[in-house]
């Protein structure tokens, strides 16, 4: 699955990669490249409501095919910055989303033990209710922050307590940023397998690239079914464009990766 969700951090990619600051219009544009060349080979496509919701669907470049997720979040974010907190997105019609094909919603947790951790469980409890309310699939997305010696145990720690909310498919970091050998990704992997009560997939933001298809792989043997993942996939796509043809660039690029990373999560979870 190809997450396509990204606002503010999208333009920080754009900026990281190219060293040109992008407006919405070039995201959007983007966002319907991504859909457009990459959803006939994607289970689903995560997309989010400020830029992509309705581009994608008046555009009709979502393969029939690919399953629609949208991103029930409001992202807590400085311009540059990482995503500090989350809030449910007031402005999402959660019926409407599924008159218009969504099968899925989805809603970013930023895990830390704080004060705040009941609210997000809440809030976390909420969004699934609401979700299933409607006739939708809630997936929960937990993102730690955390020192780095206390990293591996956090995720564990966010799996365990937002697993408990049960969602019906959860959406993890790679254990060990993907780095170090497979059987400790795999062995973290099975340690986030025996607290959540349902499916889950891995994400690829804090994963180089080149280390995403072995990360998935290993993660698979430890019991995940697959990947939701944005930035492994297209991001190097961003600095290879030529005359701004994006599509050109995701069929050189992006649609080999995600055709190999999908054969491993056939090969490895069948």
């Amino acid at each position: 699955m190809v997450a396509m969700d990204q606002r503010e951090s999208l333009r920080t990619i754009f900026r990281s990669e190219t060293g040109a600051e992008v407006d919405d219009a070039t995201l959007v544009a983007f966002k319907l490249a991504v859909a457009r060349v990459l959803s006939p080979y994607a289970s689903a496509l995560l997309v989010d409501r400020p830029f992509g919701l309705r581009p994608t669907l008046e555009a009709g470049v979502l393969d029939p095919s690919c399953a629609l997720i949208v991103a029930d979040d409001r992202l807590v974010q400085e311009r540059w910055g990482v995503v500090d907190d989350t809030y449910l997105d007031s402005g999402l019609d959660l019926a409407a989303a599924r008159e218009a094909g969504a099968v899925a919603l989805k809603l970013l947790v930023i895990w830390r033990d704080d004060g705040d951790l009941q609210r997000r469980l809440q809030m976390t409890r909420e969004f699934i209710a609401a979700a299933h309310a409607a006739g939708l699939l809630a997936i929960v997305e937990g993102v730690v922050r955390a020192d780095a010696d206390r990293r591996e145990e956090a995720i564990l720690d966010a799996a365990r307590e937002l697993g408990a909310c049960e969602p019906d498919l959860y959406k993890a970091e790679v254990p060990l940023a993907g780095r170090g050998p497979a059987e400790a990704i795999t062995a973290g992997a099975r340690a986030i397998t025996d607290v959540v009560p349902c499916p889950w997939v891995v994400l690829s933001s804090g994963v180089a690239a080149a280390d995403f298809a072995g990360a998935v792989e290993a993660a698979c043997r430890g019991g995940a079914s697959g990947f939701l993942a944005g930035r492994a996939v297209w991001t190097d796509a961003i600095p290879a464009v030529r005359d701004d043809d994006w599509d050109g660039a995701l069929r050189r690029i992006s649609v080999p990766r995600l055709q190999a990373l999908g054969e491993i999560v056939d090969r490895v979870v069948g």
